[in-house]
């Protein structure tokens, strides 16, 4: 009978382990596009890599192609046709592959090497904020301070060193965006990167596509 109550127990005891217990990731940083400037430092850095891996891949005297979303040279998007950083980026990134003299073409040709670009906005619903580093070492520091006050003073002081410090961590907003850069040639890829931004929530709608809706939505359950 023991041994039955025993079996009982352990199946109990199995069906009601722990799951992994949730872990945040390592503190890091990430930047923010806040200025049509910071979309320029990004047009020179894709381009910068774009020059490097056509040295690297013997493709120097090889003319590229940035295709447009809208429009053409000295032509403007019409209103409603694109987003202003897909626009905008693109001139950038013409002007920075210039700049590195690397060939380009203002207009596509068969033995060009097409670049393409692509944006997805992502939306967090759940609200999110950063803890600087040392934040939770300075609380653990105040809870071992007051270990010999009475447990309501611990408590107290607890609640106290979490507010500060969830008030002292900037708070990320709801958006974020992946922009994609890439370079085929021969049905191969010589190139692509792709850079993660924090954006201003109120500034989303410089890389929102209404027309298609691309938007990535991260629903906390």
């Amino acid at each position: 009978m023991r041994s039955i109550v025993l079996f009982f127990v352990l199946l109990l005891v199995i069906g009601c382990s722990r799951v992994p217990q949730p872990a945040s990731y390592a503190y890091t940083e990430q930047q923010k596009m806040q200025a049509a400037h910071h979309w320029d430092v990004l047009a020179s850095d894709v381009a910068n890599q774009i020059n490097n891996s056509l040295i690297r891949s013997d493709y120097i005297d090889k003319a590229v192609f940035v295709k447009p979303t809208c429009g053409g040279n000295g032509e403007p998007c019409e209103r409603g046709q694109t987003t202003q950083f897909n626009e905008a980026f693109r001139d950038l990134l013409v002007t920075r592959l210039v700049n590195f003299g690397v060939p380009t073409s203002n207009e596509k040709r068969v033995a060009d090497i097409q670049i393409d670009y692509k944006v997805q906005v992502v939306y967090h619903a759940a609200n999110r904020f950063t803890v600087p580093p040392g934040s939770l070492t300075a609380l653990t520091a105040l809870v071992l301070v007051l270990r010999q006050a009475p447990t309501e003073l611990q408590a107290l002081a607890l609640a106290a060193g979490l507010d500060v410090m969830n008030s002292a961590g900037p708070r990320n907003g709801h958006y974020e965006v992946i922009i994609s850069t890439s370079m085929v040639a021969d049905e191969k890829y010589l190139f692509r990167t792709s850079d993660i931004y924090y954006i201003n929530d109120k500034d989303f709608w410089h890389y929102q596509d209404y027309s298609t809706g691309k938007t990535i939505q991260m629903v906390s359950l």
